[in-house]
């Protein structure tokens, strides 16, 4: 697995970087492998309750894709569907984890550092922070695989503004069409991202990912199914359940165990 992706696991909080600096952090299509191979091995960690994904070096998140690398990666119709063959796996694999995710964003976060925390379930970036995908300058578009992640979280209006126009945008117009749900300063984002997740353990971690999964489910339009329905009553059969009540009851703090 490649380097530049790695991982470890403090307590119940895993942390994914992304590690590139000197190309801020550009992502080419060894990264986006390591990344689906990362991401789907800690998906099946029980022992987790939040992952953050973030950038090295504290000046970017992602550059976009690593363009040096397109001569040899990208550059014929056939090659591009296998390379976004791979993107796609890696952003199921964000998306889809078991566990919620929590996007750390420090400086720039384009092209495809803004398709991989768009998969997060939430973003946390800081006031200096750049967002966009200028890929009309490249003359390519975005797959559908990669667009659907992103309209899901700003919706087509957004979405046409970010491809069409091809700004590199700030922070508060991020804020602003809901693609971060939190804007602080730059030297607390990394504090801040890490506290949401300490937030998300504290949580019962089946119910935490049965929300999780529960949100994602009713973004497709298919009708929810009456054994869909049932799996919201789950919780109701466990020992966080029980600990739950009776630690509301008895004023105190719950310890949840996740079964």
């Amino acid at each position: 697995m490649t380097k530049k992706i790695t991982s470890h696991q403090d307590g119940c909080i895993a942390t994914v970087v992304l590690d590139n600096p000197k190309k801020l952090n550009a992502i080419d299509l060894e990264m986006w492998t390591g990344l689906g191979k990362t991401m789907a091995n800690l998906s099946k960690n029980t022992e987790l309750r939040c992952i953050v994904l973030r950038g090295a070096g504290g000046q970017a998140f992602a550059a976009g894709a690593d363009i040096s690398r397109f001569a040899e990666e990208r550059s014929t119709p056939e090659q591009a569907a296998e390379y976004h063959r791979v993107i796609d796996i890696a952003m199921d694999a964000i998306y889809g984890c078991l566990h919620p995710t929590v996007a750390l964003i420090e400086g720039v976060c384009v092209g495809g550092g803004l398709e991989v925390a768009a998969c997060c379930d939430m973003r946390i970036c800081g006031k200096s922070s750049r967002f966009g995908v200028p890929i009309k300058k490249l003359g390519i578009t975005m797959h559908y695989g990669e667009l659907s992640r992103v309209m899901q979280i700003i919706g087509p209006a957004a979405a046409r503004e970010l491809l069409l126009e091809g700004q590199v945008f700030g922070a508060e117009r991020a804020k602003e069409i809901g693609f971060v749900n939190r804007v602080v300063d730059d030297r607390a984002v990394s504090a801040e991202a890490f506290e949401a997740a300490r937030r998300i353990a504290d949580g019962a971690p089946i119910a935490q990912r049965l929300n999780k999964k529960f949100i994602s489910r009713l973004c497709d339009p298919e009708p929810i199914k009456p054994l869909e329905h049932e799996e919201t009553y789950h919780t109701m059969t466990t020992d966080d359940f029980r600990e739950g009540i009776n630690a509301f009851l008895s004023k105190r703090r719950p310890i949840f165990k996740g079964r």
